[in-house]
């Protein structure tokens, strides 16, 4: 087993499971705990602080936060990149007003460990390593430099400096010792759940091996007596044609050959073969076999390519990795389980990216679940109950979640969408699933897949 399979998973891809939205609600609740504690400071206890720059390191948090509201989807899956720019703005806006609210002299000065955290718990080292360096810089700027807080009567309210080198201290030791924490015991999660999926994955693969030997075993016994006979045949005929020699080779070739197929049989039941040269198609055969079991369903499934025509050369030869296939099943079933007829198939390639639409003629997704497609157990969301018209809608989610979890972790993207009116007009096109993949991520030939490929494996007995 490659250490590919005992490690499924990298720190990148978690880091990809976190959902904007997720991120989104964290930052409503802090805008919301700052905006309560500054207008206390200011109205109950007299505070004067500045209050136009307080509000505008708030307001930068509301603008982002709306922004990403309103042009990115609900289910959007946020890159390491992402994830690290979102928890380094929170530290710093949080930097940003305990300047203007006192530095170290503010005892709110300890959430600078919340985003040290998020970053340590599910960003890589590199990017924890980062937010611990930009936090322990924050905190020793704010222990040197910040705006005094003063009362109404002019007082200013300050600890004894050595309080503020206490908290300074306090707070590097924590930031460090937090992350290291933090990031030790999710690795050790992380750890057991890879070596749960590794063993999940040799059980299966021995599973494979053992159903193959049984079937075999199986072919072996019975086609014991046939080659059983064979041989004894083509032996009695080499005794009889020694006076023939062309003859005579012939025969001898068959009871050789005989040998052959005895051992080969004998050798597979041993070890099971794994025919290297199957794990890659046609393009065409792999979409044809994902889509094969919804083809009897009542519906009718147009497989077609390049629908306009164009570059047609060159066709992709992929790896046929189950994850595909499952991926693309479930999203044909989609298809096929709520069209009125049709069902089409589109295979499409470039030299950079190969794509597969998939698209009915039903009524498409209704708009209150297309921008959470892709999210499991939609049924129980609030406010995702559909329309009496659609009710197969309601227990929609988890298959396609499964489809683009699997589809996602071979390298494609996924996008959902409904026909243009024009479309529904002439073509009745609703639902529209497109699944594009770098053509370099799946392509057996000239690919970077094309090393898993590699050469089959002799058999010795």
């Amino acid at each position: 087993m490659t250490q590919a399979n005992i490690r499924p998973f990298g720190g990148r891809t978690r880091a990809n499971w976190i959902r904007l939205h997720t991120m989104i609600l964290l930052r409503w609740v802090a805008i919301i705990g700052q905006v309560v504690a500054i207008t206390v400071a200011q109205v109950f206890y007299g505070l004067q602080l500045e209050l136009g720059l307080c509000y505008l390191a708030v307001g930068l948090s509301v603008i982002g936060n709306l922004i990403a509201t309103f042009i990115f989807p609900r289910n959007k899956r946020l890159t390491e990149l992402e994830n690290l720019a979102m928890v380094l703005f929170d530290l710093l806006q949080l930097a940003v007003l305990l300047y203007l609210t006192g530095g170290l002299h503010n005892p709110f000065a300890l959430l600078l460990l919340g985003p040290v955290t998020i970053s340590a718990t599910a960003l890589s080292l590199q990017s924890t390593l980062v937010m611990c360096a930009i936090a322990i810089i924050s905190v020793s700027v704010l222990a040197i430099s910040h705006l005094p807080l003063v009362t109404n009567t002019g007082e200013v309210l300050k600890i004894p400096q050595i309080f503020v080198f206490g908290h300074w201290t306090a707070l590097l030791i924590a930031i460090v010792f937090t992350s290291a924490y933090s990031r030790r015991v999710t690795t050790e999660i992380h750890s057991m759940g890879d070596a749960l999926a590794a063993t999940q994955m040799a059980l299966a693969r021995e599973q494979k091996l053992t159903d193959l030997g049984g079937v075999i075993a199986a072919a072996a016994h019975e086609l014991g007596t046939p080659l059983a006979t064979i041989k004894l045949t083509s032996t009695e005929l080499l005794n009889d044609l020694g006076d023939q020699p062309e003859l005579a080779e012939d025969a001898a070739l068959i009871r050789d050959q005989v040998d052959r197929c005895r051992d080969i049989l004998r050798d597979m039941g041993r070890s099971g073969k794994d025919d290297l040269h199957l794990r890659h198609a046609p393009l065409e055969s792999v979409v044809e076999e994902a889509g094969e079991p919804h083809l009897d369903r009542g519906k009718v499934v147009h497989f077609t390519r390049h629908p306009d025509g164009e570059n047609l050369h060159n066709p992709p030869t992929v790896l046929r990795k189950p994850e595909i296939i499952h991926g693309l099943r479930n999203l044909i079933q989609n298809g096929v389980d709520f069209a009125i007829e049709n069902v089409w198939v589109e295979t499409k390639w470039t030299d950079a990216e190969v794509s597969v639409r998939i698209l009915d003629d039903g009524n498409g997704f209704p708009q209150q679940v297309l921008a959470r497609i892709g999210d499991p157990f939609m049924r129980g969301a609030t406010g995702m109950r559909t329309s009496d018209a659609r009710p197969e809608y309601q227990g929609m989610g988890l298959g396609l979640f499964i489809a683009k979890t699997l589809l996602e972790r071979s390298g494609a993207t996924l996008r959902f969408a409904n026909g243009s009116e024009e479309q529904r007009t002439l073509n009745k096109v609703g639902a529209v699933i497109e699944v594009i993949w770098p053509r370099e991520k799946i392509d057996a030939q000239t690919g970077k897949a094309a090393n898993l490929v590699g050469q089959n494996q002799h058999i010795t007995t």
